[in-house]
């Protein structure tokens, strides 16, 4: 498989349900798939859409050349190895866009194809929706922690080198000032940021000893006085009055990596002013998560830096999204398993909301109904076009416009599902199915 192509980045059994399906007429039946969520991870009361543009991109490289038929030829037959060899998704997709909020049954996602077409894209499109949202979640989660104060993204060395870049990307849309991934700075123009690691400052050890001073003044030789030292190498009182005795007071900024950060952190503002370095500002790190980052609320830091809760399962659980099959040939259907089930029928979704702009409630409604009304109270249709006739359409919101969307959308939660104790979900959904 090429680097470029996506068309094996899913489950063999998609491949199986085509084979079999491409032996009787369902295969060509018109089909509507929706992804949505049957409920928010415990402790979370909204989530956050990311990847869809993500899902754009892969899926015009969802191609199966002579490298991929290779592999998929082994357990599949002529006839569906040729229908492979020329497949392109020919349908529509619509959905929400990136950076909007979701609810339990949003439905976030609505592709209509063939059924062949349509489930083959079932782990791609999953896969993409349930990492990207997840990161996207929890980084909103923090960003509203950390109130003004702006948050690195540093998780690169925590995660999959592929979802590390992934991870950046949604982050950013969430909120997060910049990241320390120089391939999510390349492919997606997610501002960059980095300085030093303790290896740097270690590496200036000689047959006297730990120089730390050396070590300062190189990296300010190279990076200039703007930059941020890491004071906490060695004994972190020394370290800040080493760090201003080579850079002076106009000395950036300071990073403090371990220890109780609250403590820290007040006692190096108190030295940096004493010796004059008013405006150094005070940057910590080390598995920060929103929690701790809320902890901090009260204390003289000025930028946080998140690498581990932000990229990991336990920091981000999964969105928990599903595709399911909820039409063929215009009928509703829909699986009726405990705890599994679904809800047949293509839907639609507005979002009610008062003058102020605060979310009362989300309106999930068939989508061949009328749109519904909601006395005394705006509307706002939540999907839009994505993809007509296989093509993604013109006009997509970018990078900079989903992270606009969910700033101005967090603005609009009421102020109770901001908070970060548990409870249902910040929005409730009505189901106006008939």
């Amino acid at each position: 498989m090429s680097i470029d192509n996506t068309a094996l980045l899913t489950d063999q059994y998609e491949l199986t349900m085509v084979a079999a399906a491409l032996r009787h007429p369902v295969a060509h039946r018109r089909c509507t798939f929706e992804v949505f969520a049957r409920r928010l991870p415990d402790g979370r009361r909204y989530g956050v859409v990311a990847g869809t543009g993500r899902i754009l991109d892969e899926l015009t490289q969802f191609r199966f050349g002579d490298e991929e038929i290779a592999v998929v030829e082994r357990f599949l037959d002529a006839d569906t190895v040729a229908w492979l060899r020329n497949y392109r998704f020919s349908g529509d997709i619509d959905g929400y866009r990136e950076g909007e909020l979701y609810f339990p049954g949003s439905p976030i996602l609505t592709v209509r194809a063939t059924f062949a077409e349509g489930v083959l894209l079932e782990t791609l499109i999953l896969s993409i929706l349930n990492h990207d949202s997840a990161i996207a979640s929890a980084a909103a989660r923090m960003v509203s922690a950390a109130g003004a104060r702006p948050i690195i993204e540093m998780g690169s060395r925590r995660t999959h080198e592929r979802a590390a870049v992934a991870s950046a990307r949604s982050a950013y849309i969430a909120g997060v000032a910049a990241t320390s991934n120089l391939e999510a700075a390349r492919r997606f123009g997610v501002p960059s940021a980095g300085t030093a690691a303790h290896a740097f400052t270690l590496g200036f050890t000689g047959p006297d000893g730990p120089d730390e001073k050396a070590a300062f003044a190189a990296q300010i030789e190279a990076l200039g006085v703007g930059t941020t030292l890491l004071v906490d190498t060695y004994d972190i009182t020394q370290g800040v009055r080493n760090a201003i005795e080579v850079a002076g007071p106009e000395l950036g900024a300071v990073r403090i990596d371990s220890g109780d950060l609250g403590v820290l952190a007040r006692q190096v503002r108190a030295q940096l002013d004493d010796l004059g370095a008013v405006d150094t500002k005070i940057v910590v790190s080390g598995d920060l998560d929103e929690y701790a980052i809320a902890s901090l609320r009260a204390e003289p830091v000025d930028t946080y830096g998140v690498g581990t809760s932000l990229v990991t399962g336990s920091g981000a659980p999964t969105a928990g999204m599903v595709y399911k099959l909820v039409e063929v040939d215009g009928v509703p259907v829909a699986k009726r398993a405990s705890h599994k089930e679904s809800r047949g029928g293509a839907k639609s979704a507005v979002r009610a909301a008062r003058s102020s702009g605060t979310i009362v409630e989300e309106i999930i409604y068939r989508a061949d109904a009328d749109r519904p009304a909601a006395d005394g109270f705006g509307l706002r249709d939540l999907q839009i076009p994505l993809v007509r006739g296989g093509d993604p359409v013109d006009s997509l919101s970018t990078l900079a416009d989903a992270r606009a969307h969910l700033a101005a959308g967090l603005v609009s939660l009421p102020w109770e599902g901001l908070g970060l104790s548990h409870g249902d979900p910040a929005v409730p959904t009505r189901y106006e199915l008939g």
